[in-house]
């Protein structure tokens, strides 16, 4: 990246950058929970990113809460609701260069942040969040219209 890993790229987010959020999603879904839930329909049909850009862009509060990672390129995001992180996920071309971890920490230290739902079948976000002092708290529900299970992860002090 060249310029580390500073949350001094961390910035709210405005509704210019609802395009490569949502590119950003759906990629993420399409990489990760595609394999998981094998729902075509909603990955390749539901899931499309022009209107999932329209739909955020108009999002105002989803935006309020949603901070971006841009040093020229916005790398990843986070979406913060109360002290739980909602949403956090980085570009899969970025990943795996501390932008997730700048993000996490980032609402961490401003919102207290200190709780969070990851799918149970997603290994691989598991061990991320469980590095970051993420551990199941021992509840879980079922992802809204699926069989598959999602864990409440709470950071440990």
């Amino acid at each position: 990246m060249g310029h580390g890993t500073s949350p001094s790229f961390i910035r709210p987010a405005a509704a210019r950058d609802a395009g490569r959020i949502a590119e950003i999603l759906v990629f993420n879904n399409r990489l990760n929970f595609f394999p998981i839930f094998k729902d075509e329909r909603y990955s390749f049909c539901e899931t499309q990113v022009v209107p999932l850009a329209r739909q955020l862009a108009r999002d105002r509060d989803a935006l309020a809460r949603t901070f971006v990672w841009d040093d020229g390129v916005l790398r990843g995001f986070v979406r913060v609701q109360g002290r739980e992180v909602e949403k956090l996920f980085v570009d899969p071309c970025f990943q795996g260069r501390g932008v997730g971890a700048a993000l996490l920490e980032f609402a961490v230290a401003r919102f207290e942040a200190d709780r969070l739902w990851a799918l149970e079948a997603n290994e691989g976000a598991r061990r991320f969040y469980a590095a970051h002092g993420f551990v199941p708290a021992g509840e879980s529900r079922f992802e809204e219209s699926t069989d598959q299970r999602l864990l409440l992860l709470r950071r440990q002090n």
